[in-house]
């Protein structure tokens, strides 16, 4: 489905990624597809890097080098605060549906 231009999801974006890497281990090139196909549109590197590098800032993801990719997965905090903020992310969109 894509998302009408003047719907700004840009503040989910970590969430996004945590629930992809929840899934399963990717590298940033597949979630930026995973992300922008469920969007509707590409995402660019410098979209998905610099969030990738404050999750792992936060320790929220690591990543293992497998060749030339970095593939990412969540902590076990990662997963602690996904859990955490979808509780958060559901109770604010109940409340703007209401």
């Amino acid at each position: 489905m894509k998302l009408p231009k003047y719907i700004d999801l840009r503040g989910l974006l970590s969430f996004q990624i945590m629930k992809e890497l929840k899934r399963k281990h990717c590298c940033g090139e597949d979630l930026a597809f995973i992300i922008g196909r469920r969007k509707g549109n590409k995402l660019t590197p410098g979209t998905i890097y610099p969030t990738l590098k404050r999750l792992r800032m936060y320790n929220l993801v690591k990543f293992k080098q497998i060749g030339r990719k970095k593939m990412y997965h969540l902590t076990k905090k990662g997963l602690r605060e996904y859990k955490i903020s979808k509780k958060i992310i559901f109770a604010l969109f109940r409340e703007i549906v209401r």
